[in-house]
């Protein structure tokens, strides 16, 4: 593991302390937003602490047993959305249990990493390729949409609804009833210095200087305390089950295990997907090549370690690995000083985080849900193909109005099928028949011509090209069925098909049984290993179509037949 690089120390070092200063107020904002859904004094102070814990124990253990060498890992997005989600649901179902809260996120972060490490055992990280476009489009743009929404009532001074219909619903009541202009301002103010601070320098972080600056003029403001962070317990954190004030008795731990192992499950899928996104673009940045699989491992452990002390789950952070690399980062080195920075805030500087407005951390947020939006997947859905375009808007909608984990069971479905179809109306289009008498109206293979006359009266050429496959063998079985009255031999020439599963080799026996039910003799030229090895395991060959019915070539084939004349 290339943990350090001794001609790079300087560069990991300024890269993850840039890291950790932008992952400040991402964590912060996050965390709060995990909690945002219950109603209770401590939710704000406890979610700044469980973004926290988050960001510095993910961040450190991800990059000490991980497999991308510049990765950044914290709280995200899409993985805030789901513990939200899981801390709303406990809230409702516990009656206001936050003792059966913090239980259920712990379990949760810890059944995300327990996934992720068998993840990477079994050697999963490869697959994650295959997930479509539209579907990735249609699911980031939804958490992007449910993340702006949230964080619409903060901005407002309001405490957000739990459900996104809520949330739209309720605005117009809830600004009719009055707005608080102070964190309305302040959270405006973040956004047009988020915005706008890049474009004098991007040396320092704008989130980081929106933070500070904000925070500093709600000092001089009178701002409800109700509405700010509020004081964030310091000293290193505790396991769940050692915290103090943790109500243990009488609480539905069967219950509450299974809220948590589904919403674990889909923390470990997700984060895994944004995780190995994420090392793709340090990979094409930094032209290394990462460990998917040791990835998956070190994320798993990460949070894993992570849920154990009531962190939120996280997963590799696209943008602050970028800000890593562009300040020098390129080894593990870097994300462990990143956790390192974050680790001596959580534990000396809660009493300063404690005048934050949640306005503010509205206003990143925003910005950040605003980041995740693939405005480009939209901007293009009249030119790309009708399919794509139904999935993604599918996606979009299932996540923002639905479920996340719907949303991308769903689009898998969907997206699957739709490109089933394709692929087997490709394959289909390919299948061709030709009575070798009609020379003149279609032009034989170079092979063909080897035929004579009297042959080509009685013989007909199935040519096949492409796959059988359960998708393709309608038009299969059409064209194994157009051999017209008078024919005696047929000839299926193989030579173009590489695959062929169970639906293919079964509906080749029905064809060939069919047309030996009409006295026809069946040959079959050139099969390729995979479609020969399907055809044997199936008894296809030889008990309904002999050995010495198959050839090597179309030329032995035809020999074969002239000496049966």
């Amino acid at each position: 593991m290339n943990f350090i690089n001794t001609n790079n120390i300087k560069g990991d070092v300024f890269g993850g302390i840039t890291a950790g200063i932008v992952a400040l107020p991402l964590a912060l904002a996050f965390g709060i937003q995990a909690f945002g859904g219950i109603d209770h004094p401590a939710a704000s102070s406890m979610g700044a602490l469980a973004g926290l814990v988050g960001a510095t124990f993910l961040g450190f253990f991800a990059a000490l047993f991980g497999g991308t060498h510049s990765q950044i890992s914290g709280p995200t997005g899409p993985m805030t959305v789901i513990t939200a989600s899981l801390i709303s649901a406990t809230w409702a179902t516990s009656q206001g249990s936050f003792s059966a809260i913090i239980i259920s996120m712990a379990l949760a972060g810890i059944f995300c990493g327990l996934f992720q490490i068998v993840f990477g055992l079994i050697r999963i990280g490869k697959y994650v390729r295959y997930i479509p476009y539209p579907v990735l489009s249609g699911f980031m743009s939804g958490i992007g949409v449910i993340i702006i929404l949230q964080q619409i009532y903060p901005l407002l001074g309001l405490k957000s609804p739990v459900l996104v219909v809520d949330m739209i619903l309720q605005i117009p009541a809830q600004v009719s009833k009055g707005v608080s202009v102070v964190p309305l301002l302040l959270g405006l103010g973040t956004i047009l210095i988020v915005v706008f601070f890049p474009r004098f320098t991007k040396k320092i972080p704008s989130t980081l200087v929106a933070l500070i600056v904000m925070t500093v003029v709600s000092l001089f403001c009178s701002i409800d305390a109700a509405l700010t962070i509020g004081e964030i317990p310091a000293g290193m954190p505790k396991p769940f089950f050692a915290k103090e004030g943790l109500e243990l008795s009488g609480l539905n731990w069967m219950e509450i295990m299974k809220m948590a192992i589904i919403p674990g499950l889909t923390l470990a899928g997700l984060g895994s997907i944004d995780t190995l996104l994420t090392s793709v673009v340090a990979d094409n940045i930094t032209k290394t090549k990462h460990d998917s699989n040791q990835e998956l491992i070190g994320q798993g452990i990460g949070n894993a370690i992570s849920g154990l002390f009531c962190g939120i789950g996280g997963a590799g952070a696209t943008m602050r690995t970028v800000v890593n690399v562009k300040a020098g980062g390129r080894t593990q080195l870097s994300g462990v000083v990143h956790s390192l920075l974050l680790l001596a805030v959580l534990l000396g500087l809660g009493s300063v985080v404690k005048y934050v407005p949640l306005s503010v951390l509205a206003g990143i947020l925003i910005m950040v849900g605003w980041g995740i939006v693939d405005f480009r997947g939209f901007r293009d859905l009249s030119h790309i193909p009708r399919s794509d375009a139904f999935v993604l808007i599918l996606v979009f909608l299932t996540t923002v109005f639905v479920d996340l984990l719907t949303a991308v069971g769903i689009g898998m479905v969907v997206a699957c099928v739709l490109f089933m179809k394709r692929a087997g109306d490709l394959a289909e289009s390919q299948y061709s028949s030709i009575s070798l008498a009609d020379f003149d109206k279609e032009k034989p293979w170079e092979d063909e011509v080897t035929l004579t006359d009297e042959m080509r009266k009685t013989v007909y050429v199935q040519r096949l090209e492409g796959p059988i496959f359960f998708g393709s063998i309608t038009g299969f079985q059409k064209v194994m069925h157009d051999v017209p009255e008078g024919v005696s031999t047929v000839i299926i020439r193989m030579r173009l098909v590489t695959f062929m599963d169970m639906s293919g080799a079964y509906a080749m026996e029905t064809a060939i049984k069919d047309l030996q039910a009409r006295n026809i003799k069946v040959y079959m030229t050139i099969i390729q290993p995979q479609p020969s090895l399907i055809m044997h395991k199936t008894h296809l060959i030889p008990s309904v179509l002999p050995e010495e019915s198959t050839f090597e070539t179309f030329e032995a084939c035809v020999e074969y037949l002239k000496s049966q004349e």
